[in-house]
């Protein structure tokens, strides 16, 4: 028992351990996938909105100057006062699209941002003069104007957003490159847990193993050595059966040849007595004679029957066949049972053991039919069958269940039957009798 709850608690402490291990091995992952996850999301949506708002102030400043250029080559007043609302507006977009930048302006970015932000503004406060230009200055300027100070101006603008759109695109790079070494550590950190978990999984493997191997080979000895103490436990009832049914024979000679002789000659003895007495003599000593007659024949009767129960001479001296019958007639002349015995070409030169054996397993039989079954027909077949005697005792009692009341004549019997090598099996219900039947391997030079 200490030994069993050493492995329990061993085998919850290792695979615990390794279980946390891969628990944490992939929480981590997954918040390091996450963290990347997030990481890349935040700075794709930085650069696409950094682009968009550097690609939306270039193409206002591009517009900025069609729309200057339309007004300055426009003769009609009112369309002139269309294209002038048309670039305040564009002028007032571009101040916010400044403003929107700063607000996500990097330290790096400060600088040329700065320089960027008074271009435009030094760009646009430059347009103001030619927004007051009569229809006759207009066409009369226009034209300078646009070559001179327009294009010049926002030339140089648009290449200052490109220029920042390439900070935007290096720090983009920059911030790829740490999601890069994060990524790296990340993987470093991953491949160092997943080692210690996989040493601990085959440090934990080797120690469960040898566990196993230890308990695998004392319970293989305790295997052997419960099969050995059945082996002697069977060898030694089988003794005890030789020995039981050696006993029996000699009690029941002794009893048949010594005690049996002895009440013969005394049963003689009591009638020479008898006989010496006149007929007119003491009536009372001869009823005293013959009432001890009556008491030595009643006892020898009671010995020839306790000699036949422990070993009928007959199975000895005439063969099974008789010795069941013979058995079966005294059951049905003791008790109200009517016992048929049936036997087919039986050989004459069974073994010995077979031959008790048979003969106990009907004997045991015939007595729990009698004591508990409340049966009034008993059929008994016995035959050979190839290698094999086949033994059936059937009753029409009231049954049982074999699986609850098997008793100790039912395993005594087993016993028998398993000690030859054969099978024996119950068929019973309650209500519908018993069928007991019986195999047994003849050996090869019966």
């Amino acid at each position: 028992m200490h030994k069993a709850s050493q492995t329990r608690i061993l085998l919850w402490i290792g695979f615990g351990g390794l279980i946390f291990l891969f628990a944490v091995a992939g929480l981590n992952a997954l918040s390091i996938l996450n963290k990347l996850q997030n990481r890349n999301e935040g700075i794709r949506e930085d650069y696409v909105n950094r682009s968009r708002i550097l690609e939306q102030l270039r193409s206002d400043l591009f517009l900025s100057g069609t729309y200057v250029r339309d007004l300055l080559l426009e003769p009609d007043p009112a369309l002139a006062r269309v294209h002038r609302n048309e670039l305040d507006g564009v002028r007032a977009q571009i101040y916010e699209l400044i403003e929107d930048y700063k607000r996500i302006l990097r330290p790096e970015e400060r600088q040329p941002f700065s320089q960027f932000e008074a271009e435009v503004d030094s760009y646009l406060n430059s347009l103001q003069p030619a927004l007051t230009w009569t229809a006759q200055q207009r066409q009369q300027l226009g034209y300078t104007f646009m070559k001179d100070s327009l294009l010049p101006r926002r030339m140089s603008i648009v290449h200052m957003a490109d220029q920042l759109a390439s900070v935007n695109e290096r720090q983009m790079e920059a911030a790829s490159r740490r999601v890069s070494n994060l990524f790296s550590s990340s993987r470093r950190w991953l491949a160092i847990l997943f080692l210690v978990t996989l040493a601990c999984g085959i440090l934990l493997a080797g120690m469960t193993m040898r566990r196993l191997f230890r308990l695998e080979r004392e319970s293989a000895q305790r295997f052997e050595e419960v099969v050995q103490a059945r082996s002697a436990l069977s060898d030694l009832s089988a003794r005890l059966l030789e020995v039981q049914e050696s006993e029996r024979r000699a009690l029941s000679r002794e009893l048949h040849d010594e005690v049996g002789q002895s009440l013969s000659a005394l049963l003689l003895a009591l009638g020479n007595v008898a006989a010496l007495i006149p007929a007119d003599g003491n009536s009372g000593a001869r009823a005293q004679l013959q009432d001890i007659r009556r008491m030595a024949e009643k006892t020898v009767a009671v010995v020839r029957d306790m000699s036949l129960l422990l070993r009928p001479s007959m199975l000895d001296d005439l063969g099974l066949i008789p010795a069941l019958k013979w058995q079966a007639r005294e059951v049905s002349r003791t008790s109200n049972l009517a016992v048929e015995v049936h036997a087919g070409s039986i050989p004459e030169d069974l073994p010995d053991e077979h031959k008790t054996c048979i003969y106990r397993v009907v004997q045991e039989a015939l007595r729990n039919v009698t004591r508990h079954a409340r049966a009034k027909h008993v059929q008994i077949s016995l035959e050979q069958s190839g290698p094999s005697l086949h033994l059936k005792i059937q009753d029409d009692g009231q049954g049982f269940v074999p699986e609850r009341d098997k008793g100790v004549g039912l395993l005594g019997m087993q016993e028998r039957v398993a000690r030859l090598h054969g099978t024996f099996a119950i068929q019973s219900e309650p209500g519908k009798g018993a069928t007991i039947q019986v195999s047994l391997p003849l050996p090869l030079a019966a």
